[in-house]
Order: structure tokens, then C-alpha cells, then sequence
């Protein structure tokens, strides 16, 4: 198969598909690789490392989308690249389309087939391809917490960890998944009094067997979370629906009871956000300030560490790319159900439930379009 890798041109975003190790385990599987001249760079990939590697090295974009079965990507096509999508082209990414409407549409009028990192799910409910972002982004949501406390940048002074004499600051985390665990981890590392919230409760259990002392769990509600909020210094919104919106769990009427200079971070907030105060932000600006509480809401976080990111990234997503090329897109489906769920707009028809929910769009099972 020919697997295109176009650079990544949504704002702020630094990572790239596929490393050239990964590129060295595809080509000795004979398929062929075109990635965008200094698609790798700012992740510490020169474009000789991919030819050393055996990949073509294509001058733009527009030549890899007219060439490539399947383009492989970090984040969703944007807007100028719509037009380039063929149908039957199989796009591999991270999509987040219950979030995006307008993107839904577009890609159902390409008739291509879309695969989506983000939702790919094994029998065990474990996702994966979104695992090692959520462990990036959960650890990065502590550093900028703690970046965003200071007074310079806008927050209340306060030191995460303390000093002796000196009481830590108090970090909230709602959701006590791949993200929440991780944040914990590390806000619990620095010394911050730690609460995190979940409504799993075996995942409850879990948490509180492998959590430092200073790392306080329990179960989620309304209530439990109007109650921590009001004592936080940081707040993380790390709740996940897989594939669809995000519920709203933190209202405007709980933010205004948040202490002035404290920071929320959305992570959330690709999938549309747990504040009912998120808006989308950016790397170049990351942050803005309402009701007194700084929020963070960049919805590519690990984009701002891109060799990490990069690397653990093609960890993962290697095999199932492989598989797919070594398959065609309807074997793989039907022979994986991982893969099955990954499937969100396919041949003009959307073919995962949450997204169709959110979107109040028809859903087709993939099922009926793969037999």
C-alpha cells in the first residue's frame, strides 16, 4: 500500500505520524512511504533520516493526497485540505468529529473512509491509540497548572508543592482515567494535595491501592465536585466519553465560587470540554481569563512536546497501521473489532454512534457497509 504522510499544518501542532523507525519496519513489509519534505523536523526528524529510512521525500501536500491509499496523520484535515480527500482514501488520525460538525459534514461529502485514533477500543475498553497522549497530556497538565499559578502569568501565587512551614497548593482531577491517573502522578510527585473524582468505582479501588498518601480519591457527583472546587488552586477536567461530547460537569455558577487566580485545564477540551466556561486555545495562546480563573484549553497539548510525543505515538500506532496496509481497510475491520470502532465517517455515512449522538446526524453501523 501507499501510505502518505503529510506535515502538520493545524496551528501550534509539531508532531509527526510516523517516525523513521517506523517507516524502516514498513518498507521491510514492502509498502511505500511518502511523507512531506520536513514533515518531521520540528520533532527532531530531518527529512535524510526518512530517505536513510526508505521513504520518498514529496515536495507538497496536494502530490501526496493524489498518490497515497491511505494518508497518515496526527490531527483531523483541516479546512484547506478537505478538497484533496479522494474517495475510498482511507485517513487514519486523530478526528474528534463529535466536537466538529463542520468537519462531519465535509467528510461525509468525500465519501473516504475515516479511521480514528481516538476511538479505536479493544474488548477490554482500553483505548490504545489514545493512551500514550493521554499519558502526555496528563503529566503536561500539572506543569502548566502549576506554570499558570504564578502571578506573572496570571495566577494566585502559589507553589504547587509548598515549602516547609507552608501549606501545598490543592489540585482537583476530574476523571480518574489514563489522563487523571497520570495528572495525579504528578501532581502528587510534586507535593500538592491531591483529589481526584471518578465514577468508576473499581476504578476507584485501583487508584486508591497505587496512589501516594497526599492523593485523595473518591467518587464523583455534582455536588462532590461544587464542594473541591471551591478550595482548589488547580483544576483538571480529565473526564473522557470515548469518541463522543464530553459532558459539562463543571457549570459557570461552580466557577464563580473558584478562588481568584486559580487555573482550570480543559484537557477535555478537544471533545468539546467539561467547563461550561471552555473555549478552545492555542500554544501561541494558551490561556484567557474569566470570572478571575485562568483557563487552559489547548486541545493538541502534547503538539508542544513533539519528540516525546512523536515517538511514543508511532509505538503505538505502527501496528495497527500496519495491519491496515497489509489488509485494505474492510479486512481489517471485520477481522478487528478494535479497528471496527474506530470507524467514524466511512464512504459518506457515519458509522460511530457518538458521533451521530452528538451531532444529531443518521448512524449507520459499519457492520452494513463492510458485510
Amino acid at each position: 500500500m501507499i501510505v502518505g504522510i503529510p506535515k502538520e499544518i493545524k496551528a501550534d501542532e509539531n508532531r509527526v505520524a510516523m517516525t523513521p523507525a517506523g517507516v524502516e519496519v514498513m518498507k521491510h513489509h514492502r509498502h511505500e512511504i511518502l511523507i512531506e519534505k520536513q514533515a518531521g523536523q520540528a520533532s527532531g526528524f530531518e527529512d535524510e533520516d526518512y530517505r536513510s529510512a526508505g521513504a520518498e521525500i514529496v515536495d507538497s501536500p496536494g502530490d501526496i493526497f493524489g498518490r497515497a491509499e491511505m494518508i497518515l496523520r496526527v490531527k483531523e484535515p483541516q479546512p484547506s485540505e478537505i478538497a484533496h480527500l479522494q474517495e475510498g482514501q482511507i485517513y487514519f488520525s486523530y478526528l474528534h468529529l463529535a466536537a466538529s460538525e463542520q468537519l462531519t459534514l465535509r467528510l461525509l461529502e468525500t465519501g473516504s473512509i475515516n479511521i480514528a485514533y481516538e476511538t479505536i477500543q479493544k474488548d477490554d475498553g482500553t483505548l490504545p491509540l489514545l493512551m500514550p497522549m493521554s499519558e502526555v497530556a496528563g503529566a503536561m497538565a500539572i506543569q502548566e497548572g502549576a506554570k499558570y499559578l504564578e502571578m506573572a502569568q496570571g495566577g494566585n501565587g502559589v507553589l504547587l508543592g509548598g515549602v516547609p512551614g507552608v501549606e501545598p497548593a490543592t489540585v482537583v482531577i476530574i476523571g480518574g482515567g489514563v489522563v487523571g491517573s497520570n495528572a495525579a502522578k504528578m501532581a502528587s510527585g510534586l507535593g500538592a494535595n491531591v483529589y481526584v473524582l471518578d465514577i468508576d468505582l473499581e476504578r476507584l479501588r485501583y487508584l486508591s491501592d497505587v496512589m501516594p498518601a497526599n492523593c485523595f480519591i473518591g467518587m464523583s457527583s455534582p455536588a462532590a465536585i461544587r464542594d473541591l472546587v471551591v478550595k482548589a488552586d488547580v483544576v483538571v477536567g480529565a473526564a473522557l466519553v470515548p469518541g463522543a461530547r464530553t459532558p459539562v460537569l463543571v457549570s459557570r455558577d461552580a466557577l464563580k465560587t473558584m478562588k481568584r487566580g486559580s487555573v482550570v485545564v480543559d484537557v477535555s477540551i478537544d471533545q468539546g470540554g467539561c467547563f461550561e466556561s471552555s473555549r478552545e486555545t492555542t500554544h501561541r495562546r494558551p490561556t484567557y481569563v474569566l470570572d478571575g480563573i485562568v483557563h487552559y484549553a489547548v486541545s493538541n497539548m502534547p503538539g508542544a512536546l513533539p519528540r516525546t510525543a512523536s515517538l511514543a505515538l508511532t509505538n503505538a500506532t505502527l501496528p495497527y497501521v500496519l495491519e491496515m496496509a497489509e489488509q485494505g481497510w474492510k479486512k481489517a475491520l471485520r477481522e478487528n473489532s478494535a479497528f471496527r470502532r474506530g470507524a467514524n465517517v466511512v464512504k459518506g455515512k457515519v458509522t460511530f454512534k457518538g458521533v451521530a449522538d452528538a451531532l444529531n446526524l443518521e448512524f449507520t453501523p459499519i457492520e452494513d457497509i463492510i458485510g
